[in-house]
């Protein structure tokens, strides 16, 4: 029995849970400022014009609309502002330009709406700019028929006109204006500006006249009352001068009677306090010569003495410094000349060690060269023979460096052509022993030449003497 009665009591929720989610989906509230637009099946209108039309409105209450058979637009009723601004030609033929503003809104009657919802509904972002190109048009019209002073003195008059000439077309795109305001005229000529000067200058023309008049009454009160100031204060300084006149005599007659006896008194008393002043300078005198001028003096004296003793100490160690530093520089005179001396004496005898050093090393060789003159006249085949004996591993190494700039080298006659190349570069010794044979049977000695490419050094040393079987 439990059992039955929770399920009974959840299936009875879920139906409540399924009619509440199904009357939401089908249940729509129009808000204060829009309307429902309903279409589709089974929608018709509250009034004769809506039902014409196919569609339903509704407006400040609830509608169910069936999924999928209608279909509930909303259109808004609240008030909208569109922004003018309009360049015309005014009656006289000045182009103005005129800035305003328009505040309207789709009717509150069904009527009116149905028209709005005909021409806006999909569109509502676009009733601005059908509002300004409509007022635009309807402006430059009134404009056109008017002069620039009924613009600027009868503005009203502008904007009824504007209202009344545009009401028709309102009416038809469903459209009321709450509001129409000209905020500003501008105009390129001036003629607006031009207009205001002359006003203008009226007005401030008669400000400086009255200006100027009120200054100068202002100017006059104040100098009579100025005047009246200085006439009552002379009167009264006139009668304090009687006043004053009066009581001095008063007071001089008072007085007259012991001026003689004060004056005889007061005569004493100056003789006593002259001669009394008189001591006292004395006494002032005396003491600054005692306790001042005196002291000062000693101490100048002290102070000049201590001065000049001072300055001879000074004479004298700078005198003393000054000799110091010319004996100090006479020794290092003596002592420099004797290092110069000293240094050039050595020099002077390396000098001589050295000429006879290289005299002897001359003698050497010239005793060298002529003793091998000597052997080369007596014996030259062995000198000779001797010579290339010494450079034969020079004179192979330079015939073999002929070969080393050989990229591609062809013997015709195998290897025994490498055999005879070897051994023709082997005999240039042999070559060169029969050239010095020749130039030493067929003429004098020249000097040696450079060393030849091939390494061997000169056979006979340059400035030698020549040897004597030559000479003959």
């Amino acid at each position: 029995m439990t059992a039955e009665y929770w399920i009974t009591g959840g299936a009875a929720f879920a139906v409540l849970i399924v009619l509440i989610m199904v009357f939401k989906a089908v249940w729509r509230v129009a808000e204060p400022n829009e309307a429902l637009i309903i279409s589709g099946l089974g929608a018709h209108g509250q009034s004769d014009a809506a039902d014409s039309l196919g569609f339903k409105i509704v407006t400040g209450k609830g509608t169910a609309v069936l999924p999928g058979f209608q279909t509930a637009r909303r259109l808004r009723l609240d008030s909208r502002a569109a922004n003018l601004t309009v360049s015309c030609v005014t009656q006289q033929g000045i182009p103005v330009h005129v800035r305003g503003v328009v505040i309207y809104k789709v009717g509150d009657d069904l009527h009116s709406i149905a028209n709005a919802a005909r021409r806006f509904l999909e569109q509502q972002n676009s009733m601005d700019g059908a509002i300004h190109e409509l007022f635009t048009g309807h402006l430059r019209s009134i404009i056109g028929n008017l002069t620039v002073e009924d613009l600027i003195l009868n503005r009203e008059r502008l904007t009824s006109e504007t209202r009344m000439s545009a009401a028709d077309e309102m009416s038809k795109l469903g459209l009321v204006v709450d509001s129409l305001q000209i905020q500003e005229i501008d105009d390129e000529t001036g003629y607006i500006i031009n207009l205001g000067k002359p006003h203008a200058a009226r007005v401030a023309s008669l400000a400086r006249i009255a200006e100027a008049q009120r200054d100068q009454e202002a100017t006059e009160a104040e100098q009579v009352a100025a005047a009246k100031k200085a006439e009552a204060v002379r009167d009264s300084q006139i009668q304090q001068a009687g006043f004053q006149a009066e009581v001095d005599r008063a007071a001089a007659r008072s007085r007259q009677a012991g001026p003689l006896s004060e004056a005889t008194a007061r005569q004493e008393v100056v003789v006593q306090e002259t001669r009394a002043a008189e001591l006292e300078a004395e006494l002032a005198e005396q003491r600054l010569q005692a306790q001042v001028r005196r002291p000062a003096d000693a101490k100048a004296y002290e102070t000049i003495t201590l001065a000049r003793a001072e300055r001879d100490a000074r004479i004298a160690q700078a005198e003393a410094e000054a000799q110091e530093t010319e004996l100090r520089g006479q020794a290092g005179a003596a002592a420099t000349k004797a290092t110069g001396l000293a240094q050039a004496e050595a020099v002077k005898a390396r000098g001589l060690a050295e000429a006879e050093a290289a005299k002897a090393k001359g003698l050497a060789e010239a005793e060298a060269i002529r003793a091998r003159s000597q052997a080369l006249a007596e014996n030259q085949e062995a000198v000779i023979a001797q010579q290339l004996a010494e450079k034969w591993p020079a004179i192979v190494e330079a015939a073999s460096k002929s070969f080393g700039n050989v990229d591609h080298m062809i013997v015709l006659n195998g290897a025994q052509g490498v055999e005879e190349l070897l051994a023709k570069a082997l005999t240039l010794g042999g070559t060169g022993l029969g050239l010095a044979r020749t130039l030493l049977s067929t003429g004098p000695a020249q000097p040696a030449a450079p060393a030849s490419p091939n390494g061997v050094d000169a056979l006979v040393t340059p400035n030698a003497d020549p040897p004597s079987s030559a000479k003959s």
